[in-house]
């Protein structure tokens, strides 16, 4: 019943959210507002009673808005400890979705590589809603990585578009990392893309190989990688 929210490529949702966890549980970070967001490119509802068949046995309450039409949840775990806060923010003029869009168009031209900037300000402006996930301490907890990811990757497979992390990047629309935006002392294993002949060409890199990231942020796929 619930295999519709996962095809082989967006299930890779969960190597990242296993990645994240590690370095955010080291680093300290689980209370300081870390967003993973999906940039979406369909606006229409998403039905609730799914969103809660694939995040159980964790719980997925409304905190604002009624029904379909919620515009922020909150999923914890039945013994409390709360796991994530997922607002809904349409791009509308004068809202926060809007106003966050802009803040990304503004902001990629900055990073390499190059290629997959000037991509990044072509797309986006088809971002029709962003949904943003606040990890929250409950991530640490009996396995609350697990329903996260459930619960993004059904709200991805209804709106599509990209993924954007904070402190990493952006992705294409198949969820590799297509922007870096890592810190200098970044280190393991991360699946990448690079724009080569107006199409995507997937690998897996070391990130704290120096040959390797050289070469990714000048758009070039690095020696010796695994590619996809």
């Amino acid at each position: 019943m619930l295999d519709c929210f996962f095809d082989p490529v967006k299930d890779r949702l969960s190597d990242i959210l296993s990645i994240i966890a590690r370095s955010l549980i080291v680093a300290g970070r689980l209370t300081m507002g870390y967003y993973i967001r999906v940039l979406g490119k369909i606006l229409g509802n998403i039905p609730l009673d799914e969103l809660r068949e694939v995040t159980k046995p964790a719980v997925l309450e409304i905190s604002d808005g009624d029904g379909d039409e919620w515009q922020q949840l909150i999923l914890s775990h039945k013994s409390g400890p709360e796991i994530a806060v997922i607002e809904k923010n349409p791009v509308l003029e004068g809202q926060l979705g809007a106003d966050e869009l802009q803040e990304f168009m503004d902001e990629v031209s900055d990073y390499k590589p190059e290629s997959a900037a000037i991509w990044l300000q072509q797309y986006l402006p088809s971002v029709k809603v962003i949904y943003a996930f606040q990890l929250l301490s409950g991530t640490d907890v009996d396995d609350g990585w697990n329903p996260l990811h459930r619960v993004q990757s059904a709200v991805w497979n209804h709106a599509g578009g990209i993924l954007q992390s904070d402190g990493e990047g952006f992705s294409d629309e198949d969820g590799y990392t297509i922007l870096w935006q890592f810190g200098d002392t970044v280190t393991g294993e991360w699946n990448m893309g690079v724009l080569k002949d107006s199409r995507w060409v997937h690998f897996r890199m070391e990130l704290g190989n120096e040959k390797h990231r050289k070469a990714f942020l000048n758009g070039e796929v690095p020696d010796g990688v695994t590619l996809f």
